[in-house]
């Protein structure tokens, strides 16, 4: 018997996401169909019993990185390694769905950087080997502080290494439970202004300029899921071109009765 998580956030408006970020979804109740129903054609007075009309939903503006998404390596360059990077309608299905991993990162300060070691430490301590295609989910917590203000701007963050390491065990997707993959986005911008370095910002997403891999941002649920012992899939929408795109992430857990 199987047990479902659900690992993606509701697709909703909020006010206190950042402005660029902000969903906005129309909804038009079920009368509003009746005329167009009329026009094309059929007459109220044979309109089936009970029968009003159906509901419909616009969404009118949503970022592909506005929600729950699955990263794709066009997102960080237009090519890896010289080669054109793919799109998220690029990215092969077989990468989408494979054995979870969670890597307890939630003792991790705000803005301190999570290291190749600090994977490693976690992975010895739960007696757990990485192996090819399995999904590696980051846990640091900060999803409580999903829908609030300070989202964007509290986290810890994955390191170039971190990344590079996940990489060169096989993993090719891998996800996060914060705002973004990186420390956030404002405080690289201060500290690579105060040491003049430019290779601080955007560390972890720039691996993918040499290194084909994918990411999702903003999960959720992750203290609910075990270390191993658990399926996910991860299916983004088809969007042809696109960068990234909204994805229903689900953990699967089977249980014995």
């Amino acid at each position: 018997m199987s047990r479902l998580i659900d690992l993606s956030k509701p697709i909703r408006y909020n006010a206190q996401d950042p402005w660029f970020m902000r969903v906005k979804i129309k909804h038009k109740p079920h009368q509003k169909a009746r005329w167009l129903i009329r026009l094309l054609g059929l007459p109220f007075n044979l309109f089936p019993p009970r029968f009003i009309g159906w509901a419909d939903d616009t969404i009118q503006s949503m970022g592909v990185h506005a929600t729950t998404h699955l990263d794709a390596p066009w997102h960080y360059a237009p090519d890896v390694a010289g080669q054109p990077a793919k799109t998220i309608d690029q990215i092969p299905l077989d990468w989408c769905y494979g054995d979870g991993v969670v890597v307890d990162m939630s003792h991790k300060a705000d803005f301190d950087p999570i290291t190749a070691a600090d994977v490693q430490q976690a992975l010895q301590q739960t007696n757990v080997s990485l192996q090819p295609g399995m999904i590696v989910l980051i846990r640091t917590g900060r999803s409580r502080f999903n829908g609030q203000k300070n989202f964007a701007e509290v986290g810890t963050g994955m390191s170039a290494e971190a990344t590079l390491w996940l990489i060169g065990q096989g993993i090719r997707v891998m996800g996060i439970d914060q705002w973004g993959w990186d420390l956030p986005l404002r405080h690289m911008i201060k500290q690579a202004k105060l040491r003049g370095d430019q290779h601080l910002f955007w560390e972890g997403h720039l691996v993918g300029q040499e290194h084909e891999y994918c990411h999702m941002e903003q999960l959720v649920n992750l203290e609910a899921l075990p270390t191993t012992g658990f399926k996910v899939c991860v299916f983004p929408l088809k969007i042809v071109g696109a960068s990234a795109a909204p994805a229903r992430v689900v953990a699967i857990l089977n249980e014995h009765e």
